[in-house]
């Protein structure tokens, strides 16, 4: 479970998603909201929601324990070459 404040390479964060085995769930911190990025028509509609600054409002989810240390394992890289530029 990660908050995506700075999920703004979207080409990275898909292929990411798509090393994973299983399901990767983008969910609003209210849960109101749910979108399996593995499903090419959520990640559309989750993508247009991360371009437009909501990023702080969703975290990602996986349904398979080595996919989340892969996915947090993407995020440190990600924070550290921000930190680095």
């Amino acid at each position: 479970m990660m908050l995506l404040k700075n999920a703004k390479d979207v080409d990275k964060l898909i292929e990411a998603v798509n090393r994973c085995r299983d399901d990767v769930l983008l969910r609003s911190v209210d849960g109101r909201e749910e979108f399996n990025l593995k499903s090419v028509l959520s990640r559309y509609v989750a993508i247009g929601e991360l371009c437009r600054d909501h990023g702080d409002r969703y975290e990602i989810f996986c349904m398979n324990r080595a996919d989340e240390g892969y996915m947090m394992n993407f995020f440190h890289e990600l924070s550290e070459a921000r930190r680095c530029a």
